[in-house]
């Protein structure tokens, strides 16, 4: 009696890689953080300071339309980290983070990178969204269902940090 062959299907597996687990770990907390201190400013939500607190601190900053920038950065870090939590636009969510961020440093920066003026947690944020810009957010994102992002390109991480970058600079630019 003889056992009849197996057919084996040789079309490749797609296996779940150390980047489709660790990178939705990075997007959830950095994503987690800034929304958090997005909310903070915008509802004071989490013991938040709130629009018009943070915009005497905007103001104190040198920013004009203090209580406006300051409905622009929690705006912006609220919907960037929802961002990076969803893998949703990654690059652009990414690239709104860091140019927050970048704000953040010119205004806290007293030439310390460690300690009370230091800026060691703000460059930690800005290090993952600059790597989630530039790797992508991982297999598990909703950038999956959008057709231009579905296979992600490092250059449309670099061209949204160069926009995020360039926007950071001009409203710096503003500043008193």
């Amino acid at each position: 009696m003889t056992i009849p062959s197996l057919q084996l299907d040789r079309r490749p597996a797609v296996d779940t890689t150390p980047y489709d687990v660790g990178l939705p770990v990075l997007r959830l907390v950095a994503g987690l953080i800034m929304a958090v201190h997005g909310t903070q400013k915008l509802f004071r939500w989490f013991d938040g300071p709130g629009v018009k607190t943070t915009g005497m601190f905007f103001d104190r900053a040198g920013y004009p339309a203090a209580e406006t920038m300051a409905v622009v950065a929690g705006v912006t870090e609220t919907l960037g980290g929802l961002g990076l939590v969803l893998g949703l636009l990654t690059p652009l969510s990414a690239a709104a983070v860091v140019g927050v961020l970048i704000n953040a440093v010119a205004v806290k920066w007293a030439g310390d990178v460690v300690g009370q003026k230091g800026v060691e947690f703000e460059s930690l944020l800005i290090a993952a969204a600059v790597t989630l810009a530039l790797t992508g957010p991982g297999r598990f994102a909703l950038d999956r269902f959008v057709p231009v992002l579905r296979h992600h390109r490092a250059g449309y991480g670099v061209a949204a940090l160069v926009l995020g970058v360039a926007l950071a600079v001009l409203v710096l630019l503003v500043r008193d």
